[in-house]
């Protein structure tokens, strides 16, 4: 058996890991920085301390902190408009998936002539990228070691990936320490996030056995972890875990792709604004009894990595993980479609559009309806 499997990234790793930033900033040569994050991490305090760690490396910074959630190709070209103005010579991106993702569409146009959109889908990148020093601040896109940023093209009003592995950031700070002030409900989302990547990546037609090692590795770390730091977020050990979690499950599905579950989600995100994390942990547990019709074996080892025991009866055994996520995500309270508002009137628009997504081909059940799609958002509802 031949395969492929792609990890880049120099990874600082634990509480304190921070106190690196001066010497990777060294390392690259850089004299000039973009540092891109949101209004939260601002007043969360999680700036100053990273402009703070550039300051003693000596180097200049111009900031972009007008990051939003699920990051549009208007925000990105406003960005690099910046950034190219200001001859910036690389990136630290500080926050959850939409800042690094936007920090890695802003580098694409630093050195590949716009628009963005003319990257959407895999390898389309013609020159490499600059140095990118991602700082993630929650446990859960995996944005920080993957070669994967999601855009919305707010024109056609749908969400689409930037995949190369030019993106992928040079490297990677991941400190614990910064997802501590994460509130319970992003701390859900995220991680439910997190957990979806270990799930899709495992059964994905494109797995292989180094992403189904990561895979059911990172979903067992998950999956013990999240209900206590969701409960106290003062745990650092769980934070710990979970940030560890996340970046092992990260290595899975930044090569084995990912299914219907994102599709769904994708397109709630482009229509409606839904958190990415929300969107998918909300249909997660109904795709995956879908899924299971497939791969009943895979659902069945997903649910022992948690720690549930098998019956030998494998009808039975499929619907073990399915069963569990939906206990997860109700402890967790994570919101219904209808609780995020949600209307049935719009599940054949959705529907209809769920089923142009590209990452629908790595599904491992195939042949997916616009029956299907209704289905499980008439569960989800």
């Amino acid at each position: 058996m031949s395969f492929h499997f792609f990890v880049k990234s120099n990874i600082s790793f634990g509480a304190g890991a921070a106190a690196v930033l001066p010497e990777l900033l060294a390392k690259h040569g850089l004299k000039k920085v973009m540092v891109i994050y949101d209004g939260g991490v601002k007043a969360a305090g999680i700036s100053s301390k990273v402009l703070a760690e550039i300051e003693k490396a000596g180097v200049e910074t111009v900031v972009f902190d007008s990051v939003i959630p699920n990051p549009t190709n208007e925000l990105v070209e406003t960005a690099a408009v910046l950034a190219k103005k200001e001859q910036v010579g690389g990136f630290v991106a500080v926050g959850g998936g939409s800042s690094i993702d936007t920090a890695k569409a802003v580098n694409v146009l630093m050195t590949n002539p716009g628009p963005i959109s003319a990257y959407g889908g895999m390898n389309m990148l013609k020159h490499p990228c600059l140095p990118l020093i991602a700082i993630p601040t929650t446990a859960g896109t995996s944005s920080e070691i993957t070669n994967v940023s999601a855009l919305i093209d707010t024109q056609k009003v749908v969400k689409y990936v930037v995949i190369d592995d030019r993106i992928t950031p040079s490297d990677v700070i991941a400190d614990p320490e910064f997802t501590r002030t994460a509130p319970a409900g992003v701390t859900a989302a995220t991680g439910m996030d997190a957990i979806t990547h270990a799930v899709e990546s495992y059964i994905s037609n494109m797995a292989t056995p180094l992403t189904k090692y990561n895979s059911l590795k990172g979903l067992e770390i998950l999956y013990k972890n999240i209900g206590r730091v969701v409960a106290d977020g003062n745990d650092m050990e769980a934070r710990e875990q979970m940030m560890l979690g996340c970046i092992i499950t990260g290595f899975a599905f930044s090569n084995a792709n990912l299914g219907f579950v994102h599709a769904i989600a994708h397109t709630l995100s482009a229509h409606f604004g839904l958190a990415h994390g929300m969107a998918n942990a909300c249909v997660l547990p109904y795709v995956m009894a879908y899924n299971s019709e497939a791969v009943p074996e895979e659902m069945a080892e997903l649910a022992e990595a948690i720690g549930l025991k098998r019956s030998g009866d494998l009808e039975k055994d499929r619907l073990l993980l399915s069963d569990a996520l939906l206990e997860l995500i109700r402890s967790l309270k994570i919101r219904t479609l209808s609780e995020q508002g949600i209307e049935k009137k719009d599940f054949e628009m959705l529907a209809e559009d769920v089923l142009k997504e590209p990452v629908l081909g790595f599904n491992p059940r195939q042949g997916v309806t616009k029956e299907d799609v209704i289905a499980i958002l008439e569960q989800a509802y």
